[in-house]
C-alpha cells in the first residue's frame, strides 16, 4: 500500500522558516518523481515544487522560487520542502505527492498545516 505521511508543519513568524518531511512507504520510492502541492484557505490546489526520481531536476513556482528547496533522501525514502522567508501568503495545508510516468499526480499524502502569522 502507497503511504505519504507529512510532517514538519506548524505556526511560524513572517520572515521565519520550516522544513517539511515526507516519508514514502510502499513503493519503490527512487523510481517515481515527487512534487509539493499546497491549499490555501478558500483557494484552489497549486503546485509548490517537484523533483525527478534522481533528484537531478526540479522545478520550483514563481512565488516560492529562491525561498523554498525541494530535495529527497532516496535511501531513506523521504522528501523535504524547506522553507524560508515564509509570508503569510504561504499559509496552507501542504501535500507531498507522487508522480506517476505522465506528469500526472496519482498518490496524495493527508497533507500537514503551515501558517504563518504574527
Amino acid at each position: 500500500e502507497v503511504q505519504l505521511v507529512e510532517s514538519g508543519g506548524g505556526l511560524v513568524q513572517p520572515g521565519g522558516s520550516l522544513r517539511l518531511s515526507c516519508a514514502a512507504s510502499g513503493f519503490t520510492f527512487s523510481s517515481y518523481d515527487m512534487s509539493w502541492v499546497r491549499q490555501a484557505p478558500g483557494k484552489g490546489l497549486e503546485w509548490v515544487s517537484d523533483i525527478d526520481s534522481a533528484g537531478g531536476s526540479t522545478g520550483y513556482a514563481d512565488s516560492v522560487k529562491g525561498r523554498f528547496t525541494i530535495s529527497r533522501d532516496n535511501a531513506k525514502n523521504t522528501l523535504s520542502l524547506q522553507m524560508n522567508s515564509l509570508k503569510a501568503e504561504d499559509t496552507a495545508v501542504y501535500y507531498c505527492t507522487r508522480i506517476k510516468p505522465g506528469t500526472e499526480i496519482d498518490y496524495w499524502g493527508q497533507g500537514t498545516q503551515v501558517t504563518v502569522s504574527s
